[in-house]
């Protein structure tokens, strides 16, 4: 590769993405602005038109003029866009609704014209926001990176962009700088918080030879490291790649009112034009018309989802997309991440088996010493159980921690591995005092090539995780519950097998996650449930994403709903809450239409003339609002397990 490709791959990260992320963006803003204008403006109208014909006692025609306007400023604009979705063959309950505007027009029921063109623009602001939302998330994790990383050589330290990098350069990564690509240190002693890319809240000590990864935030402490790959090859660029394309590949959903106006608005229309024909009157046309202004569709299930979201927040559930509140409990597949979400992700240090010839507490604080250095979870665990034991953990002079090859180092002129039991049986082969396997996490330790002890530990399940798993089928009619993770195998199926989950997919890549999300979305609509921004590819990809807890802004960009107090129950009340607000939209969509074909058939024949039509609408709708409101208020219990 020439080094032209490599500056234009570079580019291709760290200023197109953000390009790209900034367009779709300001576009989704710009729609959504616009279509808040017009439902600020049809409000705006309709207040008025009340001030002037009762407290004023206005003239009608006075009083219907900021109806009129509004409807020529916005009406036309929406017929304008509605006249697309008809060539494109796209009839929902928008394309009614359009119709209905030009009826009131011509009917004169001004008032009844500008509610519909509220109802149209105020929805068509919503979507364009839930659109801008995964651009926004784009465009969030490019601005994060630096364009400016510090090169050091024999000239001095010197700035360039992020773009010259090249592999093998030596930089600068000063203290609470955000580091620009994945590299070794070579020099310097410190931490970094990876929290952004691994999910783990915390702090990874750092050491000559340790791994450092792009996107994670340098602590107190200069370190030089040498980049050991280009910026658009690194693990941050990785992700943002599979967020980008995530965002475009995603499938857009039909919306609940959209699939049940696919089937009202033929209807509707053929029976008023079988009334036109019937009876050779272009009145009656009208009349049905604006009897069957789908208003319970445009009124009630917005009226539901928003009762629903406010529900939901009192709950401490953020729901950022209303689709959640429709999907979750459709969901058939269901998908967790491990560390975390059905686990407390604390993994515990709970036995040491430590060969006779060595002294444990020796053993502990060598092991410690080393593993303060380490992003693994388990390192977590050993560098607690000797703080408790008050040890004090040694200067490590070396370190490496090469892909599936454990940890070495380094520590008071001894060397120290740490490595599974299959990587130890491969490669020592002097293994007395190495106990029998037993289920659950465990490493094994060498000391200058010599079997040390083996150390287990336990990563305790949340203690709703297993009846939250097993309630699944019978209460949701959930088909399949996945586990992945990107921790290695044998820990992930103990986990798996303590809550009762069958299907385990372990060491999985972001990029992985998504391919696997994007497998089981096509079989069926799929929940993932994470917390990390290595999830935060998958929350986008899968038909609901749902985050746990507040701490990871970027995971909580990419779901449609943030469980702010990290709980399974609280997932649960999200699918109750959603199975509810359907009911309760379906209760009175339905309602609403059935009630609007009887006065269509009246119409039809001749019994409700345009005028008692929409007197009659407007009852129906205000049954239709009612009824949606009860989405507001909590019933007895949210959860069933």
């Amino acid at each position: 590769m020439n080094v032209q490709t490599e500056e234009v791959r570079s580019n291709v990260t760290s200023e197109a993405t953000a390009a790209r992320a900034e367009g779709s963006t300001s576009a989704y803003r710009a729609g959504s602005r616009k279509h808040e204008a017009m439902a600020a403006a049809a409000l705006t109208a309709i207040v008025l038109f009340f001030v002037l014909r009762y407290p004023i006692s206005a003239p009608a025609w006075l009083a219907n003029l900021p109806l009129q306007v509004v409807l020529l400023a916005v009406g036309v604009p929406l017929l304008y866009e509605l006249g697309l979705r008809l060539v494109h063959r796209e009839f929902g309950s928008d394309l009614l609704a359009g119709i209905s505007i030009a009826a009131s027009v011509a009917l004169g029921q001004y008032l009844a014209g500008t509610v519909i063109a509220l109802m149209l623009a105020g929805g068509n602001a919503l979507e364009a926001i839930a659109a801008r939302r995964a651009s926004a998330v784009l465009l969030a994790l490019a601005r994060r990176m630096p364009q400016i990383a510090h090169r050091d050589s024999i000239a001095g330290v010197k700035d360039i962009e992020l773009n010259e990098v090249r592999v093998g350069d030596g930089l600068i990564v000063y203290p609470h700088e955000i580091c620009p690509v994945d590299g070794v240190v070579l020099l310097g002693h410190g931490a970094m918080d990876e929290s952004y890319l691994t999910g783990e809240p915390y702090r990874m000590s750092k050491a000559p030879g340790a791994v450092v990864l792009s996107g994670a935030i340098n602590g107190d402490t200069a370190l030089r490291i040498r980049s050991t790959r280009l910026p658009a090859d690194s693990r941050y660029a990785r992700i943002m790649r599979v967020m980008e394309k995530a965002q475009q590949t995603r499938p857009q959903l039909r919306r609940l009112g959209d699939r049940l106006g696919a089937y009202y608005t033929p209807v509707a229309l053929a029976m008023a034009f079988a009334a036109w024909f019937l009876s050779g009157q272009s009145l009656r046309f009208l009349a049905v018309l604006v009897i069957a202004t789908p208003c319970p569709l445009l009124l009630g299930i917005p009226v539901s989802i928003l009762g629903a979201i406010s529900l939901a927040a009192r709950r401490g559930i953020v729901i950022r997309d209303p689709s959640v509140l429709e999907l979750a409990d459709t969901c058939r597949t269901m998908i967790f991440d491990k560390t975390g979400t059905l686990t407390y992700g604390r993994p515990q240090l709970i036995e040491q088996h430590v060969a006779p010839e060595f002294d444990s507490r020796y053993i502990l604080e060598l092991t410690a010493s080393l593993e303060q250095y380490s992003k693994h979870p388990l390192a977590i665990a050993i560098v607690s159980a000797a703080t408790a034991a008050g040890l004090l953990l040694r200067e490590v002079n070396e370190i490496s921690e090469p892909p599936g090859a454990g940890l070495r180092g380094t520590v008071d002129h001894s060397t120290v591995w740490i490595t599974s039991r299959t990587q130890f049986l491969a490669d020592v082969k002097r293994v007395d005092g190495l106990p029998a396997t037993r289920e659950g996490l465990e490493c094994v330790i060498a000391i200058n090539g010599v079997y040390a002890a083996t150390y287990r530990f336990r990563d305790e399940p949340r203690s709703e995780s297993k009846s939250f798993i097993t309630h699944l089928l019978p209460h949701h009619s959930v088909q399949r519950v996945l586990l992945v993770s990107g921790d290695r195998e044998s820990e992930t199926r103990a986990i798996a097998e303590r809550v009762g989950v069958s299907r385990v997919f372990a060491a999985k890549s972001p990029e992985e996650k998504v391919a696997l999300v994007r497998e089981e979305t096509s079989r069926a609509k799929t929940l993932f449930v994470g917390d990390g921004i290595n999830d935060a590819p998958a929350l986008l990809t899968a038909s609901v994403g749902v985050a746990l807890g507040r701490d990871n802004e970027i995971a909580a960009e990419s779901a449609g709903a943030v469980i702010l107090d990290a709980s399974l129950s609280k997932v649960d009340e999200l699918l109750h809450i959603g199975r509810r607000m359907r009911m309760i939209a379906l209760q009175s969509a339905f309602g609403g239409m059935a009630l609007s074909v009887l006065g269509m058939i009246l119409a039809t024949v001749g019994y409700l003339p345009p005028v008692a039509g929409a007197l009659t609408q407007e009852a129906i709708d205000f049954l239709a609002v009612v009824n949606a409101l009860r989405t507001a208020r909590a019933p007895r219990s949210l959860t069933d397990f």
